[in-house]
């Protein structure tokens, strides 16, 4: 039995929300990001994308290729409600779906021909999402995801699209290899200094040869040129919450050495959310003091997975929470309301210098471990055996 394998993306979706709230944003060059020089752009409108903007760009080189253009700033709140309601739609309507980010779904209708027919359901889903909440959207179906992520692409803006079993090489030959998901800039870099810029051309060499230059991933880049991808449908489930305690050996009043405990628990706990590709809401801090009473405070914020945002609203509620001057036997922080989120996300406050910042410290902390790097702060009482709050931390 073939596969029927649905790749749902919502066009646009932040410029899109943004023109539900304001229509009179329709039909003009939008950006959506921070608003300083120093920001970037999170998303744009495809009037935007006509002159050459895209999403990750320096805000200030946007403006200067559209002067025109109208900037909104980020409402993450707003958006994560539409994606929210998106996914009820389809966790109510389909048997197995997958939730790869905030805008972006696979769904599994393997099987459901003998009903009523797949591309048929498919587009009657879509025609309901569109009903209820206002948004455009498209999606391709064929028998893998690669193959209907591609598609997606190609039936944009407002689009469907059907690829029969059988036809994948031959919808895919005509295109650019920067049509497969896993072509990134240095790749396509490479594949075009060796003279392949169409998927056709990567379909006629040998898996072999791009084994030699690429390695695993010569082989996976050839059999997805090629239209094959097994990999399955993972069924969506949504993390609600992350957190991490220490409970010290020796109890503690050293306000300083606390916060570097936390700031530390902080880090690690921010990277694991970028990690996951998730932002959260909420923030928890936990104290449990010598006589055993234990006391929290939680605060809601806009969603984020950045460290400096998420340690200064941690201290701020250790400051507010901390109020019987006791020793302390354990802290606790938690991160809650999760959400799919790509770092993209947090570029509404961000700058070019800080996401670049971000992504060097998470490349370093993947290849040498989440303790490759850390704030000062969090390593004064890490160093030279000088930590008197050694002792048990459990991270959920």
């Amino acid at each position: 039995m073939d596969r029927k394998i649905v790749h749902i993306d919502l066009d646009t979706f932040f410029v899109s929300v943004e023109r539900l709230i304001n229509p009179a944003l329709n039909g003009k060059p939008v950006l959506v990001g921070g608003s300083s020089d120093r920001g970037v752009v999170a998303a744009c409108s495809y009037e935007a994308r006509a002159f050459g903007i895209h999403s990750a760009m320096p805000m200030k080189m946007a403006r200067q290729l559209c002067p025109e253009a109208i900037l909104v700033r980020g409402d993450t709140a707003e958006y994560s409600k539409f994606s929210n309601n998106i996914t009820e739609i389809i966790h109510e309507n389909v048997p197995v779906y997958e939730k790869t980010s905030i805008d972006e779904f696979y769904i599994d209708f393997t099987g459901m021909d003998r009903f009523f027919g797949c591309y048929k359901i498919a587009t009657e889903l879509r025609q309901k999402i569109m009903k209820e909440t206002g948004l455009p959207i498209s999606f391709a179906m064929s028998t893998n995801k690669t193959v209907s992520k591609v598609g997606t692409g190609e039936a944009k803006p407002n689009g469907q699209k059907e690829i029969l079993a059988g036809g994948e090489k031959e919808f895919l030959a005509p295109l650019s290899i920067r049509k497969i998901p896993m072509v990134g800039t240095k790749t396509y870099q490479l594949l075009r200094g060796m003279g392949v810029l169409w998927i056709k051309t990567l379909q006629e060499m040998p898996c072999e040869l791009m084994q030699q230059v690429l390695g695993d991933n010569g082989n996976l880049l050839w059999r997805k040129a090629n239209g094959i991808d097994n990999s399955p449908v993972i069924p969506y489930s949504e993390r609600k919450s992350i957190s991490t305690e220490r409970t010290f050996d020796k109890d503690t009043i050293d306000i300083k050495g606390l916060k570097g405990v936390m700031t530390g628990m902080t880090e690690k706990l921010a990277y694991q959310l970028r990690n996951e590709n998730k932002l959260t809401a909420c923030v928890t801090v936990k104290i449990r003091y010598s006589d055993f009473n234990t006391f929290t405070m939680q605060a809601c914020i806009p969603y984020t997975s950045l460290d400096h945002v998420l340690i200064e609203k941690v201290n701020g509620l250790f400051d507010k929470l901390y109020q019987k001057r006791m020793l302390i036997r354990l802290v606790g922080i938690k991160f809650s309301h999760l959400v799919q989120g790509s770092h993209q996300f947090d570029m509404f406050e961000d700058n070019v210098e800080q996401i670049q910042l971000y992504h060097a410290m998470d490349k370093l902390r993947k290849r040498y471990g989440r303790d490759a790097v850390s704030r000062a702060v969090g390593m004064d009482y890490k160093m030279y055996g000088m930590n008197p709050f050694n002792g048990k931390e459990s991270i959920k």
